[in-house]
């Protein structure tokens, strides 16, 4: 039910972002593009996640040294075609991709290993924390150092429908999902010794914590954040390659290029498989918006930049599988 509903919705999405489009203009926008900078886009996206592979490894190491950059690497694709299945299962995907290669505790005690399921998990948990927060603060940064050339944007386009349609207050919804989570947390920390079941979720909690405190073990901490650095250079070079493929974008230039690539980052923040209806939803609707690109020209860009990276997560993730399913 949770995934013909996640389907819908991405049906919905694509729906408003494609019924306004002229086909016979958008097949000459395609025919238009220059098709090396695609290629040159997807070699970015192939190389950020190389990038996120190695970046994860080092959260991974002090719980088991043995995790190799291949096992990551392995892992990070096969999450991501993972998420066309049901979004953001690949999150969890991946930690048994790696719990699966990691060492044993000891000879005598196979089953149990060194990279927990719960820890690797707890890991995932800061990287994904780690990642949204850095994508949050260069997107403040974008709109509030140019407001006057992405503000306009936020504000009509999504502040001002989203407060008009909210019935009531959000800080009560977020009071309501504090008190019981610190009802829950109570309970768990109450009865972790007596009951069976919040035992069990307390081991799995503390596994998470553990993973999450890996940071702190970590040798070189400044290579985490040049990796960051690094894979959102690699963000930034595919927006820009989408749009210099584009000519009817011609005007656009670097730091428009870094502002579809936020936007686009929230599109994939929708619980849809793959950011499909999403991202050409909120990007058209940026182009149309912010530079008054027609709509069936906006949906070109978005239809370039997701089906080109979806084709390179859906090679390297099935080689990914490949290669782990034929590994002893």
């Amino acid at each position: 039910m949770k995934y013909a509903v996640s389907a819908s919705l991405a049906f919905v999405l694509l729906y408003f972002s494609f019924r306004d489009v002229e086909w016979a203009d958008f097949m000459e926008g395609l025919k238009s593009c220059r098709w090396e900078f695609i290629l040159l886009s997807m070699a970015a996206g192939s190389f950020a996640f190389w990038l996120r592979a190695v970046r994860w490894r080092k959260l991974l190491l002090p719980i088991d040294g043995s995790i190799t950059r291949i096992t990551a690497f392995n892992g990070i694709n096969i999450g991501n075609i993972s998420n066309f299945v049901f979004p953001r299962i690949g999150e969890f995907i991946r930690c048994g991709v790696i719990t699966r290669r990691s060492e044993p505790v000891s000879p005598d005690d196979p089953e149990h290993k060194k990279a927990s399921y719960d820890k690797v998990l707890g890991t995932v948990v800061l990287e994904r924390s780690w990642e949204l927060l850095v994508m949050l603060l260069l997107l403040a940064v974008v709109v509030v150092g140019g407001f006057n050339r992405f503000g306009g944007f936020f504000v009509e386009q999504i502040w001002t429908p989203m407060a008009q349609r909210l019935d009531f207050s959000i800080w009560w919804i977020v009071a309501v999902l504090a008190l019981a989570g610190a009802a829950g947390c109570f309970a768990l920390w109450r009865y972790r010794d007596t009951n069976p079941v919040f035992s069990k979720v307390w081991g799995i909690f503390r596994g998470i914590l553990q993973g999450f405190a890996s940071c702190m073990k970590m040798d070189r901490k400044w290579m985490f954040f040049a990796y960051t650095a690094f894979i959102w250079m690699t963000y930034w070079l595919m927006a820009a390659s989408t749009v210099w493929a584009a000519p009817f974008l011609s005007d656009l230039d670097l730091i428009d290029a870094l502002f579809l690539s936020l936007v686009g980052g929230l599109g994939f923040a929708v619980p849809v498989p793959g950011g499909i209806g999403a991202f050409h939803f909120i990007i058209s609707l940026a182009l149309s918006g912010i530079y008054g690109i027609p709509t069936e020209l906006g949906i070109i860009y978005a239809t370039l930049s997701h089906t080109s990276q979806a084709i390179t997560q859906i090679f390297f993730g099935a080689g990914s599988y490949a290669y782990e399913a034929l590994k002893k």
